[in-house]
Parts: structure tokens; sequence; C-alpha cells
């Protein structure tokens, strides 16, 4: 039996859904904070450039307006990207039928996606990911009405230029962003599509989406390509085809779409690839194939590859899926109740403390991803205080605190604007470009934070400084050990 939910089932199962979720998020928004991750995104604020190590510079655009003009806070954060992230599976119901699916089959789309824990969950953070989905999924939706307009026509025009436009965006967010630009210009070109080219539209998209993505290729190439050789050379010291790397690509996809999810996504790629040939169909197939090679082959060969590498490719899954009906009522249900199983645990495992009663108490929590997003607001609000100290100590001039690891570092920034943070790091870092280590090392006094993850000696990458105490903090939470913090003040050797 083909997936033919009534419209009023399917659309009202989105609004509940979306309405718990969004409860669920503004819930979280008022709690956590920010993750590692994303507080690296926060503190882009503070610097300004086209591009960064890890990622392009449009999330940090984006982090400067939400903070107005700095460093957001997680609160102006979360409250955004809650209703963001509640909103993109209505998007992707409109993009379904913008590409010639049916209402109900398009709001059943938007369920799934709703529900599954790549968006449910990994759509909460500001990341690059959050924006390359929104550009991604609308380039398709505009790609969908100019392909399927008649040609000259005011449709057409504008369904192209944006389908331009939205993808040149979404390569301005996300390097992977770009295999979707090629997905749609290749699109344009196949012969299905072709006849559009002889008119101006699909020519000014292009233009526009080359335009956003300039300054990106620019600062690059003056440069030297640190972006590039920071994601594929400088992390990639061990990387190699593996039964790991191919265990954590599949056991990434089943915990981040959900098995049932996981296992309709293989059924709807496998529908696609032998599905008609019309000028949605080449936009689907081309948009799926053409992302899913590199970055298949990517997660792979790094041994640093996480599970949403992927999700430039499978996007379009749910477009398909709506357009083709090719997914039984009994497999969309059972993957939308199954995602939201896990994403319910997920929030109750982040948001209630007394969950973390089964734990034992010398339980190590360094695995749990979750801690990150407690305990800094305690652990800077006690390193406020140790500067202060020592800026009196010192008569008044200001120390440099100090992190690890840029993990470390990023939330000490983000979270204290005031002070001046140096990062040591094993590998090459942002904080490198905004506080380089010779000139941090050279200051007479150091603070330097850890948090239980990374104690190895100081004395390897503060040369010349000598520790004169320590202060430890512990952040309890449900009376359970969360985060140990530890903070060493350092003089430089006379």
């Amino acid at each position: 039996m083909k997936c033919e939910l009534r419209v009023q089932h399917a659309f009202c199962a989105l609004v509940v859904v979306s309405a718990l979720l969004l409860g669920l998020r503004l819930w979280a928004a008022s709690v956590v904070g920010f993750g590692d991750s994303e507080a690296l995104y926060a503190c882009y604020a503070a610097h300004g450039q086209a591009a960064y190590l890890d990622h392009p510079g449009l999330v940090g655009l984006v982090a400067r307006l939400l903070g107005n003009g700095g460093v957001p806070s997680p609160w102006q954060v979360h409250r955004v990207t809650s209703f963001l992230a509640t909103g993109f599976p209505w998007l992707v119901s409109l993009a379904a039928r913008a590409g010639g699916a049916r209402w109900s089959s398009s709001w059943a789309a938007g369920l799934v996606v709703a529900a599954v824990p790549e968006t449910a969950v990994g759509l909460f953070a500001l990341t690059p990911d959050l924006l390359l989905a929104y550009a991604a999924v609308g380039a398709l939706a505009c790609a969908s009405l100019g392909v399927r307009a008649p040609l000259g026509s005011a449709q057409a025009a504008v369904g192209l230029v944006l389908a331009g436009l939205l993808a040149g965006l979404g390569t301005a967010a996300k390097v992977s962003g770009a295999l979707v630009f090629a997905a749609v210009v290749v699109t344009v070109a196949l012969p299905a599509s072709r006849p559009h080219t002889r008119t101006v539209w699909p020519w000014v998209g292009l233009a526009l989406g080359v335009a956003v993505v300039a300054p990106v290729v620019l600062y690059e190439i003056r440069m030297g390509a640190p972006m590039l050789h920071h994601r594929l050379v400088a992390t990639q010291g061990d990387a190699g085809v593996s039964f790991r790397t191919l265990g954590q690509v599949v056991g990434g996809q089943l915990l981040y779409l959900s098995p049932v999810a996981a296992l309709a996504a293989v059924l709807v790629a496998r529908h696609l690839a032998s599905g008609p040939r019309d000028a949605i169909g080449n936009l689907y197939f081309v948009a799926f194939a053409l992302p899913l090679g590199p970055l298949l082959a990517l997660s792979l060969w790094s041994r640093v590859a996480e599970p949403h590498w992927l999700a430039p490719a499978l996007l379009v899954l749910p477009l398909h899926a709506a357009r083709s009906g090719c997914l039984t009522r009994r497999l969309v249900w059972g993957a939308v109740s199954t995602s939201l199983g896990l994403v319910l645990l997920v929030h109750m495992w982040v948001l209630v403390p007394s969950f973390r009663r089964v734990l034992a108490e010398d339980t190590d929590l360094r695995a749990d991803l979750s801690t990150e997003l407690y305990g800094w607001p305690e652990a800077l609000a006690t390193l406020e205080g140790i500067v202060d100290e020592v800026k009196l100590e010192a008569g008044g001039e200001d120390p440099v605190v100090v992190g690890p690891h840029w993990v470390v570092c990023a939330q000490v920034e983000a979270g204290a604007r005031h002070l001046r943070v140096g990062c040591a790091t094993p590998n090459r870092d942002d904080f490198d470009d905004w506080m380089p280590r010779e000139q941090w090392r050279q200051a007479s006094t150091l603070v330097v934070v850890r948090d239980g993850r990374f104690e190895d000696d100081i004395g390897v990458w503060a040369p010349g400084h000598v520790a004169v105490r320590d202060v430890w903090l512990e952040v309890r939470r449900a009376g359970r050990l969360l985060r140990r913090f530890r903070y060493t003040v350092l003089h430089r050797a006379v």
C-alpha cells in the first residue's frame, strides 16, 4: 500500500509534532549553553572573515546579526534556532509540493523530517548545517518551480534566479553546499530543462550564486587555501578506508536517522535511482547522486568524519518520496514513531537532571557529549574571579586566558567576551590568527583553563612559565559529578 495519508491526518500530525518539539526546544533554550562547536561559531561574530579553518563565513555573519554586532549569548541564538528548526520540515513540505507532490504526501514528508534526530535535535544549534539545510531545500524548491514552468514565464524566471542565489548561499554556509549548487547547474543543462538556458534567468541565478561565493574563494586563494588544507590535510593524519570508518558511516546513519528512517532512506534512494527522468526526476537524481559520491568517499576515508556529512545528499530523498509515493503508510508511521522515541529520549537525558541518577558516581562522563552544554556559566564566573585577583596582584595588567584545545578556548571567548584568549590546540586553529601563540606566550601571567578532557603537561606548550597555584571547581547535576574544571595560574619565569 502506497503512502496515501489523508491530508488532514498528515497536516495535523505535523502540527502536533512541531508544537511538541518547539516546546522542547524552547525549554532547552532556557537551560543549556553552547555546544563546543557552536561556541566556536559564536566566536566568529567577533572576527569577521570570509572564511575560517572549518567553514565559510556565513555562520559568523548570522551570529553577529543575532548578537547585535557582537558575540551572541546562547539564549539569543537558541530562541531563534528553536523556531528555525521547527520551520524547516514545513519548508520541506512546501518544496515537495513545488516538485509536484500531493499535499498529503508533502505533509507526510515534512512529518518524517520533523521527527528524525538529525533534524529534530541537530538543527537546534546555530551551525553551518542549519543554514545549508534551509538554503539547499530552498534551492531545490525554486529549481523545481523553475524547470516545471513554461519557458520564459515569470515563475520560471523567479524560480531559476532564486535557485542560483540560494545554492550560492548554501555554499557560503558550508563547502559541501557547492555540490548542491553543482547539481542545480547540471540539472538545468540536461535536455529536459535545457530550453531554459536560452533565456537570461538561469544565467542571472548562476551569476548571483557565484557572487555570493566569490569572497570565500578569493579569501582562500589569497591566504593559501587554509580551510581546504585544514579539512583535507591537517586533520587527516590517520585517514584511510577501514572497517572502523565503514562502521562510523553505517552506525552514524542508524543513529542520526533512526533505524526505520534509515531503511526508508535506502528504499527511497533505490526507487530514485530507477525512477523516471523528467525535469524534476533529473533534479532529484542529480541532487542525490552528485553530492553522495564525494561525501560518502570522504566519510569512508576520514576517521574524523561525522554522520551529518552525508546530509546534503539525503535532503532530496523526502522530496522524491512525496512525489513518487514510494513508501508505505506503515513505514512512514514506523519511521516517525521510532525517530520521535529517540528524540524524546535525547531531550529527557539532556534536560531532566534526575535521569543521571541511573549512573554510578564514578562514571566517566567525557564520552557524553551533552555535558558540554552545562557548567560553563559557573566555570566562567570562577574564571573571572581568578582573573580579577591576578590583575590586582599584577598591578592591573590583564592576564591571558589559555585553553589546551579550541573547544575550551571557544567556550571561554564566547562566554567571557572581555578576556584575552589564547589557545594551545595541537594543530593550528582559528585562535592562532586571532591571538598568535608567539604573542600570548610573551604575557607575564597566564591563567590556564582545563575541563577534565585535556590534562597534558602545561610546560610543553607554555614554556618559560611557572605554575604558582591551582584552583578546582566541581559542577554537579542531580547529585552526580558532571564536570571538573581546573585553573592554573602561571607567571613568566624571570
